[in-house]
């Protein structure tokens, strides 16, 4: 069984954005290298910009280099938070993934949180609370998650398995992401994620931090052997579809475009499965998500970096994905 997204061979020219000054700066390096030799790969011209803290610079190369389309490679706030997405805009630039508004909303995990409930998707029981209301009182009953609001790759994330006033205190006395934390019941259980291209889900892969890794927090994500993926998950039928469509749903309640990720909590024991977050520029490292799920499904690493121009540019035609082996659990 096939299915269709799209691509074509013509070539462009592209500017990709990397680097930023987020905290992730390190991983969008990362991603903008790869992305530019694949683009090159795919027959493209391309203009490698590492953007700084001085956003006129970054403008004045855009001028100069005068691209067809942006890359956008750029993670973490000023990049995926919908900052850089009105630049291109002011600028005329077509870009890759979401726009203004789905990138704000996705990028913060509140309003995240009051899009997916009001399209009626599943998430975690959650709150804002202050760092100092913090210091006072726990936000919820034991375990619970205390994470930034407008950060990405698990930067910031505390899991408390017990309430220890001692521990809230200096989390909140060491805060440095922003006035409010969000507090969210911890869901046990497996790691999963579903990467959409267009209005397809690739597959459902499961993430299993190595031994002795804890959650799966940024060294796991980035760091080499940090951890495992299993692709497909090995999930009941009803899961996996479960899963997928959720993928599709969440992109299209965020208004996303050209890719996103879904990330999840799968509990077995209650057979729950809840969304974490949406991400609106997912990770383009060798050891990305995104990319693993594409080349999973017969799409090799230029021939995404490709179809991601050609969306951004309106210009897709049928790429063909291939099915993955069942691994479906009873």
């Amino acid at each position: 069984m096939t299915q269709h997204l799209s691509s074509s061979p013509t070539s462009q020219s592209v500017a990709v954005l990397m680097g930023g000054t987020s905290s992730e700066r390190s991983v969008s390096l990362s991603s903008g290298k790869a992305v530019t030799a694949a683009l090159k790969e795919a027959g493209h011209h391309v203009h490698a910009l590492d953007v700084g803290p001085d956003i006129t610079t970054t403008i004045a190369a855009l001028k100069a280099c005068r691209p067809t389309v942006v890359f956008n490679a750029l993670h973490g706030p000023g990049g995926e938070d919908g900052a850089i997405q009105g630049v291109l805009e002011w600028l005329g630039l077509p870009y890759t993934h979401s726009g203004i508004l789905a990138s704000a909303i996705a990028m913060n995990k509140a309003t995240t949180r009051m899009a997916l409930q009001a399209a009626g998707l599943p998430v975690a029981e959650g709150c804002l609370i202050t760092p100092a209301a913090l210091i006072d009182r726990a936000p919820l009953p034991a375990p619970y998650v205390l994470k930034p609001v407008a950060e990405g790759s698990s930067v910031g994330v505390h899991i408390l398995h017990q309430d220890d006033k001692s521990t809230r205190r200096t989390i909140a006395e060491s805060w440095t992401y922003g006035p409010q934390i969000l507090a969210e019941h911890f869901i046990p259980g497996r790691e999963l994620t579903v990467a959409v291209l267009g209005d397809t889900p690739l597959a459902v892969t499961e993430i299993l931090p190595q031994e002795g890794g804890g959650f799966y927090d940024f060294a796991a994500k980035y760091q080499a052997n940090g951890s495992r993926h299993i692709i497909p998950a090995p999930l009941p039928t009803s899961i996996t579809e479960r899963a997928l469509a959720l993928a599709c749903q969440a992109h299209h309640a965020l208004g996303c475009k050209g890719a996103s990720r879904t990330d999840y909590r799968y509990d077995e024991q209650t057979h729950q499965l809840v969304i974490l977050e949406v991400n609106t520029q997912p990770g383009m490292t060798a050891t990305s998500l995104l990319p693993e799920q594409a080349a999973a499904r017969g799409v090799n690493y230029p021939q995404l970096c490709d179809w991601l121009i050609k969306d951004a540019l309106g210009q897709a035609s049928p790429l063909t994905l291939t099915s993955l082996p069942s691994t479906h659990t009873a």
